[in-house]
């Protein structure tokens, strides 16, 4: 296979699972060194860094919060501390906390804006001056479909995951005289741990609305993160990439 992010170091934040996870794996299998981050899964996180490790690269976790301002900027400052240097940024770490918008309190709103937009502009504004002195630079946030379509009972996700493609639009107009390019993946239905938790019959009739008549695997949003995160890629920015087999065609 051929190694399209060798000699390359990204930051990967919220990678101890699900798409995060596969994110850092396919990386690494791509020849990049990987830092990433972790909520509070310090095995998770240990079991991932030695994977990583075993396929030949660099690889670090660390324990930050990148809903946290002071947070984010400290750990980019250590990442550069142990690494020397930074290509690219994976902004993939977030949550739900879904309900009706009757039922939904505004600590579960706020939680959420917090945890999945804020960390992006935090991140973002941790990484842009390394970015801007290299005078290059690959941000990827993740999206979601939800963010494109919105989903009934998904207010708060949804504005989050919408905000971050306007944020990330502005960031690619913004940089892009610097080479430093902003770009979204918008995933569909992914099968993770997250979608275990539904029963069968729920996950199939999922699989039936989607043309491709199938869920997406992690690999499936890494493999277009490498895209985007590799020199393939070098004149696309400000762009949103559907990784949902079609199903908002």
């Amino acid at each position: 296979m051929s190694r399209l992010l060798e000699n390359k170091t990204a930051i990967i934040t919220g990678a101890t699972r699900g798409i995060g996870r596969g994110i850092a794996l396919t990386f690494a299998n791509h020849g990049c060194r990987v830092a990433f981050t972790y909520s509070s899964s310090v095995d998770a996180a240990l079991t991932l860094e030695n994977e990583l490790k075993d396929l030949g690269v660099m690889a670090k976790s660390y324990q930050s919060n990148a809903a946290d301002f002071d947070q984010a900027q400290a750990l980019v400052d250590q990442i550069l501390v142990d690494f020397e240097n930074v290509d690219i940024l994976v902004n993939n770490a977030g949550i739900t906390k879904d309900n009706l918008l009757m039922r939904m309190g505004e600590a579960d709103f706020d939680q959420v804006i917090e945890v999945n937009l804020k960390s992006v502009f935090n991140m973002t504004k941790a990484i842009q001056r390394p970015f801007l002195k290299q005078k290059h630079g690959s941000l990827i946030h993740m999206s979601s479909v939800v963010g494109i379509k919105g989903n009934a009972g998904q207010s708060n996700y949804a504005a989050s995951k919408a905000g971050i493609i306007g944020f990330s639009k502005a960031i690619a107009l913004e940089l892009g005289s610097r080479n430093i390019r902003s770009n979204v993946i918008a995933p569909g239905f992914i099968e993770t741990e997250m979608t275990e938790k539904l029963s069968e019959e729920v996950v199939q009739k999922w699989r039936d609305g989607i043309p491709l008549k199938r869920g997406g695997a992690p690999e499936d949003v890494a493999n277009a993160c490498v895209f985007l995160a590799s020199d393939l890629s070098n004149y696309i920015t400000g762009q949103v990439l559907q990784v949902d087999g079609g199903m908002l065609t």
